[in-house]
């Protein structure tokens, strides 16, 4: 039996409609990858062609982050950025870490008035990236101070003896690779890392007696490696005042910022609608039935490194990285 005409029509006309939908589905789904592909390798984001007030957090260990660095000169030679604020959550890290930062946020500040606004701790190398910046804003509890500098080792020797294990080696002079956690160490090899220590530490205090409205002895008096709540750190000037980042922005709009400005928050590279590093960590620990705490091992075998190179300005490391 032959189609009629009106079936022939409505074939055709329901053809058009799926062909029409499946090209819609299509732009669509171009113009997502699109997006997706500009938001991973950083470039503009949601709001970022308007003016407005970037965010950048620094939390964590510092360590030497070419991410950051990177970010924060984008912020710098962004048109559309006019203020910014540095949200400050770090324990400290690595010396050489914290001056690269430090380094980084000086040159923004060159271009744009920048805040710090502390939220739970801004010690050690997380203190410094702050005095970086032309004002602090800290919460009343926040932990803030540890200014100082450190290394740590191992001492494996008396375990060494315990399993018989004895170490040979040949090396051209006594403090090359010293000190080592297989041998004791020796008085020059502590004066050794002790005036290495001493010269870190009086860079790091001169920083914050450049940055600070504060006398050198008045440095001194608290680079002792003490920490401070807050309030107490508003006292011995370390910090410029206390709040949140609703004080943060209503000292930018006292620097000529916009104050209807919206703050944005520049994230880094891949971040966003991806999985963070401790969801899939604790996906992993489900996967592989580790026991509660596991994801945190994972994360710091994997994410962070299990001991950080060079000198440290960190204020109570992980037991977990440091073995304390």
């Amino acid at each position: 039996m032959a189609p009629r005409a009106d079936d022939l029509i409505d074939r055709r006309r329901l053809r058009r409609k799926l062909t029409f939908w499946r090209i819609a589905a299509f732009a669509v789904a171009a113009l997502a990858l699109v997006g997706a592909s500009t938001w991973m390798v950083g470039g503009d984001f949601a709001g970022a062609r308007a003016a407005h007030i970037a965010k950048v957090r620094i939390e964590g260990t510092i360590t030497e982050d070419e991410e950051l660095l990177e970010r924060l000169e984008a912020v710098r030679k962004s048109s559309a950025v006019e203020g910014v604020i540095l949200s400050i959550d770090s324990p400290g890290g690595t010396t050489a870490g914290g001056e690269a930062i430090f380094d980084a946020v000086r040159k923004l500040a060159a271009d744009k008035p920048v805040v710090a606004q502390v939220g739970t701790l801004a010690a050690s190398a997380g203190y410094m990236i702050a005095s970086a910046s032309d004002h602090i804003v800290a919460r009343q509890s926040s932990i803030v101070g540890s200014i100082g500098v450190l290394v740590q080792f191992p001492d494996v020797t008396g375990l060494m003896e315990k399993l018989g294990i004895k170490l040979e080696e040949v090396k051209s002079s006594p403090l090359k690779a010293e000190p080592s956690p297989f041998n004791p160490t020796t008085e020059e090899e502590r004066a050794m890392i002790r005036s290495m220590i001493l010269d870190s530490y009086d860079w790091f205090v001169g920083l914050v007696d450049e940055r600070r409205p504060m006398t050198r002895s008045e440095v001194a008096a608290v680079a002792d490696g003490s920490v401070f709540t807050g309030r107490q750190a508003l006292q011995k000037k370390l910090v410029d005042e206390l709040g949140g980042e609703d004080q943060a922005k209503a000292w930018l709009v006292t620097k000529g910022v916009d104050a209807d400005l919206e703050i944005v928050e520049w994230k880094a590279k891949g971040s966003g609608w991806l999985p963070s590093s401790q969801a899939l960590a604790a996906a992993l620990v489900r996967i592989v039935g580790l026991p509660d705490g596991g994801a945190t091992l994972i994360r710091e075998l994997g994410g962070e490194r299990m001991f950080l190179d060079g000198l440290l300005s960190v204020w109570q490391p992980d037991k977990a990285v440091w073995g304390d």
